[in-house]
């Protein structure tokens, strides 16, 4: 055998064996053709696989035209409105449980506090980072859209059309538990809000759903943007009357300690998923991105929101345990006043009606563009749209309504999809679609974080199912 029919053997064993052991050769040189990625992954926007990543300002165009001179029509949101979106996600409801968490978890919770900000910030830019390869210039080029496309690149030489099936549907239902969870908690508030009126429980949910009708109409990112910033002024006003509320009380801190070692182990798992879970928004995070006006601005805007949500929840935390103490409840505006509570308890329902759209515009466009495939400039597709939005509305209502034990299946829920999503997953799928550019002790926090994400998840569901177990029995 000659030399050159040699070489072209052993070109040809490497090729199989990158391809085979790895999720794709291009990926693990890191060097790709721009042409070729678009071709392969189905980039439906030129100007977007030209776009810079935040990582690499060469690429940018700041007239965000590609090079052919083209311009992208898709909506853009501004970094202050993307900014507002990621706050609305990790500055929820959750909140109001922290102080409680505190109580659980003891001088732990402070650490988890700020960890779990770092850990979900960095989870978040490495997720986004999966959405870029590097051309033939070394440039950093947006070859996938969506969390599902980091899916398909991962598996394709494994179960190609499994991957991303599994993280849509990971996505939907984690984003229509979370609007089932709005709307049973607007439902709730509204009752105990306006409890001079001769409301029912059934009567409050039914003008909740005609409240969120308009949803349904919503078809731009940006109005989801608007609407997430008069939830975060909400947010705002609920966490500094509290705050306001519990400084007026700072005379009697002196009699509250935080445990500095932690008893209830249990208590201390739930403690552990309710920080967590209170910063997840990486599920938006790829549709937000791709939207932003300047992507290199993204990195920077993950870091001010999570160190604001960070700082926020950190003092509401702190001052409300050492308010109440031992007596702090599960929902801490249970611990005010009548007068007050009844005040909060208007801006809580204004925050939950406003929080809505934002999980069911994301559920409504993976199920339009993922699963159903429906192009908006088909003839009819408008209609089949307004019956897709319309049906999941009535779904999350109906589930609202009559799921019983509906808090123990949202734990056991979130437990599974949520820590998936926000830790296993993005540290997975990069570990795999990064290795070779990674040095050791990426690799390493890389493992760290899914070691965790699976202990979050196992855990979780351990606790969820003793509680659903001891909540039938008593029943």
């Amino acid at each position: 055998m000659s030399r050159s029919q040699l070489s072209w053997v052993k070109s040809r064993a490497e090729a199989l064996w990158m391809k085979r052991l790895h999720a794709g050769a291009e990926e693990n040189r890191g060097l790709v053709v721009r042409d070729e990625l678009a071709h392969t992954y189905g980039d439906v926007c030129r100007c977007d696989s030209r776009a810079a990543s935040p990582e690499s300002p060469a690429a940018f165009r700041s007239d965000h035209s590609c090079e052919d001179g083209t311009h992208c029509t898709r909506p853009r949101i501004t970094t202050w409105e993307a900014g507002w979106n990621v706050t609305n996600a990790i500055q929820g409801i959750f909140v109001l449980g922290l102080p409680y968490a505190l109580l659980q978890s003891g001088y732990m919770g402070l650490l988890l506090l700020v960890l779990a900000a770092l850990i979900c910030s960095y989870t978040g830019k490495i997720l986004v980072s999966c959405l870029y390869e590097e051309d033939e210039n070394g440039r950093s080029v947006r070859v996938r859209r969506t969390y599902e496309d980091i899916a398909t690149a991962c598996c394709r030489h494994i179960c190609p059309y499994i991957g991303g099936k599994v993280v849509n549907a990971t996505q939907v239902v984690e984003l229509l538990m979370t609007c089932i969870l709005y709307l049973v908690v607007s439902s709730n508030l509204m009752c105990h809000s306006l409890f001079f009126l001769p409301l029912t429980p059934a009567a409050c949910s039914a003008i909740t759903f005609l409240i969120l009708v308009p949803c349904m109409l919503i078809r731009d990112l940006r109005v989801v943007s608007r609407l997430s910033l008069f939830c975060s002024l909400a947010q705002f006003l609920v966490t500094f009357i509290v705050i306001g509320y519990c400084l007026r009380q700072s005379p009697q801190w002196a009699s509250r300690r935080l445990s500095a070692v932690v008893v209830d182990f249990d208590g201390f798992q739930v403690a552990v998923g309710v920080i967590i879970f209170s910063y997840t928004s990486q599920i938006y995070l790829p549709t937000l991105e791709e939207s932003m006006t300047d992507r290199l601005d993204f990195n920077s805007m993950i870091d001010w929101t999570h160190a604001l949500a960070c700082i926020l929840k950190t003092a509401f935390s702190v001052v409300a345990f050492l308010t109440w103490g031992e007596e702090t409840k599960e929902v801490i505006t249970d611990n005010l006043p009548t007068a007050l509570r009844m005040v909060v308890n208007l801006c809580l329902l204004a925050k939950a009606l406003l929080s809505y759209p934002l999980p069911f515009y994301a559920a409504a466009e993976i199920l339009q563009t993922g699963v159903l495939k429906l192009n908006p400039s088909t003839e009819g597709s408008e209609r089949w749209t307004l019956l897709l939005r319309g049906s999941l509305l009535l779904l999350t209502l109906i589930m609202a309504l009559y799921v019983p034990h509906f808090s123990l299946l949202m734990g056991l829920t979130g437990s599974v999809t949520g820590a998936a999503m926000t830790l296993l997953l993005p540290a997975l799928f990069h570990l795999q679609l990064k290795w070779t550019q990674l040095d050791v002790s990426r690799r390493v926090l890389d493992l760290l974080i899914l070691l965790l994400g699976c202990f979050c998840s196992v855990s979780g569901v351990i606790c969820s199912i003793k509680g659903m177990i001891t909540a039938f029995e008593d029943k």
